[in-house]
């Protein structure tokens, strides 16, 4: 990672490998999570208890309030990436398989490159190939034969796959909060919208969930989002677009692995051949030489 001080080369890969692992096993664990809530309170509960907990914990210690303006930009950066990619995951896996999930959501860097073009930023060469190859890893891996596909389930994660990658790279050019307050009022925010959408839906607040379901949701708090929040955000301030989304590429292995222990399910030929694929792709969107 040429350009960059060793602290920081440090942090960006730590951040890296929290989005890579920790986020794909978040897929089925918010299956678990929806035995017992329903997917825009289960997501508006996480995002509001996580990011409202950190909010309090800066403020104790000393971090200044955000402005309203940058609490606008936190409201609509928490808007596209929780209520538009998140929701719409969770709504997805309620029809799909967590795997096919997070597969379908490896479109993200794709996005992600076509909408920084708006901004006027021109993708590298290897960014390109290490995104086409990604994207044949996750080609491969959809022939899976233990995916099972719905057009309405596949339809919601494009969607959110697409609103994701919007405001991953619109927030680079939004006021946001400085530091972790970002990280605090994007959750915050995103997840009172999320909230906001299952009160529409007319979605019943969860009074009985099952101890899995807590445990699952307790997990999603403090990993799924405090810790590959936290990281995420930290890489759209640091690195490109397409090297921050690069880990839509590895989740979907590895919440196919987790199926395969977990859920007692077989991998194919077809399974064992993306893996290579897909890794090589990331392999050349870290290796890519960014044009900031």
């Amino acid at each position: 990672m040429k350009g960059f001080k060793l602290d920081q080369r440090f942090w960006i890969i730590v951040s890296l490998l929290a989005v890579y692992i920790i986020w794909g096993t978040t897929y089925l664990v918010i299956r678990f999570a929806l035995e017992g809530f329903t997917p825009y309170w289960m997501m508006g509960l996480r995002f509001v208890i996580a990011g409202g907990g950190l909010f309090l914990f800066l403020r104790l210690r000393g971090s200044p309030m955000p402005s309203l303006r940058q609490w606008r930009s936190a409201t609509l950066v928490g808007a596209l990436l929780l209520g538009g990619g998140m929701g719409s995951v969770a709504m997805a896996e309620q029809a799909i398989s967590s795997g096919l999930a997070a597969a379908l959501v490896a479109v993200s860097p794709l996005w992600a490159m076509l909408f920084s073009r708006l901004w006027g930023r021109i993708p590298t060469r290897r960014e390109w190939i290490g995104v086409l190859l990604g994207m044949l890893g996750v080609m491969l891996l959809s022939l899976e034969g233990n995916l099972q596909a719905n057009p309405l389930g596949i339809a919601l994660v494009i969607f959110g796959s697409v609103c994701w990658a919007f405001g991953s790279v619109w927030m680079k050019h939004l006021d946001m909060p400085p530091g972790v307050m970002g990280t605090a009022a994007e959750m915050l925010m995103g997840g009172l919208v999320l909230c906001g959408m299952a009160l529409l839906r007319g979605e019943p607040f969860p009074t009985a969930p099952t101890p899995g379901s807590i445990l699952a949701l307790v997990y999603l708090i403090v990993l799924g989002s405090l810790a590959t929040m936290t990281a995420y955000l930290y890489l759209l301030r640091t690195v490109s677009p397409t090297l921050a989304t690069s880990y839509a590429f590895v989740n979907p292995a590895i919440a196919l692995l987790l199926g395969v222990v977990i859920g007692g399910e077989v991998l194919t030929g077809s399974a064992l051949l993306a893996l290579p694929v897909i890794l090589l792709g990331v392999g050349f969107v870290v290796l890519a030489k960014r044009q900031e």
